[in-house]
């Protein structure tokens, strides 16, 4: 990744109002700017009621912002609907129950994510065709999902079933994508698990990804570039090697601060 490049994604001046018009009319995000390049793994964190959510839902199409502009390569995508920004974003959400559908089996999952951003029509799933190539994915995440393709969703285990989220997301390669807190519901040795897959993925298909997190240890860790966000506003932008000089203190520091 090079900020030589041009952004991918970019949040021009960027506000979100509740209760507008009202006495109790709150910006959310605060004139946000953002521009995130190709190559981009950036860890968000911030304290709770800081705009994380919201951030992601106003990328992701869930808010359309009251102010500013959001640009996909440098195409306003401000008011697109989030069912056509799934032609180039995935997303993972913290709760394992919200990625796939659960009297699906595993397979018909992964096959529903095949078709992500397509025109849906009448015609055969071709689901045998894939079982093989859906096999040899699974075993890469190296939690016995593999041997689970003809499995119902909601069978699974938890971690099973973030798995097979970040499965989903990642399969056709996205332009973005968005991890909102995708390992939080899950124990640590299966949250430690999923973090080293979801690197190596990133890195493997040279993604650009934005990722929220509360562990700090995690924000730190993973990532080429580090945002902080506070009462909407992003008040600490670090990349490359001074990103990798920061301490766990010292992003404490700045809560406290």
């Amino acid at each position: 990744m090079t900020v030589d490049q041009p952004a991918v994604l970019t949040l021009k001046n960027v506000a979100t109002l509740v209760n507008r018009n009202t006495p109790n009319e709150t910006k959310i995000l605060k004139n946000l700017d953002l521009q995130v390049f190709p190559g981009d793994f950036i860890t968000v964190i911030g304290s709770n009621g800081a705009g994380k959510s919201t951030l992601f839902n106003t990328i992701s199409g869930d808010i359309v912002p009251d102010e500013g502009q959001v640009l996909l390569n440098g195409q306003d995508i401000t008011h697109d609907s989030v069912e056509k920004r799934t032609k180039f974003l995935s997303r993972v959400f913290q709760d394992p129950k919200m990625g796939t559908a659960p009297r699906m089996t595993v397979a018909e999952n992964l096959l529903l994510a095949v078709k992500r951003g397509q025109k849906r029509g009448l015609g055969l799933r071709h689901l045998h065709a894939n079982k093989a190539r859906f096999k040899m994915l699974a075993a890469t995440m190296g939690n016995g999902l593999a041997e689970r393709l003809d499995t119902p969703t909601e069978n699974l285990s938890g971690g099973q079933r973030q798995t097979l989220s970040f499965l989903m997301a990642t399969l056709n390669r996205p332009e973005i994508l968005l991890l909102d807190e995708h390992t939080a519901a899950l124990d640590p040795k299966t949250s430690a698990g999923l973090m080293e897959q979801t690197s190596k993925t990133v890195a493997e298909q040279q993604l650009t990804c934005l990722m929220i997190t509360h562990h700090m240890e995690d924000a730190l860790k993973y990532g080429n570039r580090l945002l902080v966000l506070h009462a909407g506003k992003i008040t600490l932008d670090v990349r490359g090697e001074q990103k990798a000089q920061m301490t766990k203190e010292q992003i404490m520091q700045l809560f406290v601060d």
